[in-house]
């Protein structure tokens, strides 16, 4: 079966992607939205408010207002309602976060000419906010893209009958309290950098899973990991780094794992012509304009690499065309 081309026009507006993404990447770090709130302003009065550029602010403002993320009335501009609980950092349904995670990522994307020719990425490019905030953002993006499918994809994922979680890089929380929320009395020790665990000791107090969650800090590349559990989380870090510096970390979750406990791997998973899916084949790409040495694996890498650690019967418990798909595997 022949493969659809694109045509001429179609392959120009595909280069167009990027503009509207600018556009609204730039309301965001500017915190434009959350500025707004309620409110209606003026471009002189937001020019203040921002501390920014008359003749610059109006020619955002209004094609922030084009592309329908704001109300022009007159001279005024306001966030709409429908959409404000997802602009404004105060709204519990807010995707600021990962617009600014996603706004680091592009900076890095526009240079893939020279990556690829280099074969390492260029000079990190911290945001118009800092280096601080776009380290929170990545650790907020990754509650705003799990959040949504945790709960569905733990039920999928059918955990085993666990006592004691460790969530691996857990972020803020978000998949172990998914995962106590599936399976009661158990309880969970998250592991992540200081200011991830910051963040999930914020997310944790507001829960009712507090009273069941220790948190440690720690850097997996580094550290041992907590013993005691008898299943381990791992999602979204094999794409990060390469095949032997998974084997590793596998084999420090082997290591701190009881007899007879399990291992699953929530990430990417690549065909292996490594063109399907299409999702997967782009990650690869964020991975090598982001990273030293990651990328997409295919299940028998993944499996074998789990192998190498010591864990036993890996098996494809849930496949996903994007970053849910789910690999599972036991200690002896």
């Amino acid at each position: 079966m022949s493969q659809e081309h694109l045509d001429r026009g179609q392959i120009l507006d595909m280069m167009n992607g990027y503009m509207a993404s600018c556009v609204l990447g730039a309301a965001s770090e500017l915190d434009l939205f959350s500025v707004l709130g309620e409110e209606s302003m003026s471009a002189d009065q937001l020019t203040g408010r921002l501390s920014a550029d008359l003749r610059a602010m109006r020619i955002l403002l209004d094609a922030v207002a084009a592309l329908g993320l704001l109300d022009k009335q007159d001279d005024l501009y306001s966030v709409p309602s429908q959409i404000r609980p997802f602009l404004t950092d105060a709204g519990p349904e807010s995707v600021l976060p990962m617009i600014r995670h996603r706004m680091n990522i592009l900076r890095h994307w526009a240079q893939l000419a020279w990556v690829a020719k280099a074969g390492i990425p260029c000079p990190r490019q911290v945001s118009i906010r800092g280096s601080a905030a776009d380290r929170a953002a990545f650790i907020g993006a990754m509650h705003t893209v799990s959040a949504p499918v945790a709960d569905d994809l733990v039920a999928e994922t059918g955990p085993p009958p666990f006592s004691h979680l460790l969530d691996v890089g857990g972020a803020s929380g978000t998949w172990t309290l998914a995962f106590l929320g599936a399976v009661t009395d158990s309880k969970a020790t998250v592991f992540d950098l200081p200011d991830a665990i910051e963040q999930a000791r914020a997310r944790f107090a507001a829960s009712r899973f507090a009273d069941r969650v220790t948190l440690a800090s720690g850097d997996f590349y580094v550290d041992d990991l907590p013993r005691g559990a008898d299943f381990a989380w791992i999602s979204a870090i094999v794409h990060q780094h390469s095949r032997e510096d998974s084997r590793e970390l596998f084999a420090k979750v082997e290591a701190a794992l009881e007899p007879g406990g399990w291992i699953a791997v929530r990430d990417v998973l690549m065909e292996p012509s490594r063109i399907r899916p299409l999702d997967g084949a782009m990650f690869a790409v964020n991975m090598l304009v982001n990273t030293t040495s990651g990328g997409t694996f295919t299940f028998e890498e993944i499996a074998e690499d789990l192998q190498a650690a010591g864990f036993v019967a890996p098996e494809l418990r849930v496949k996903s065309q994007w970053m849910n798909s789910v690999i599972m595997a036991r200690k002896p």
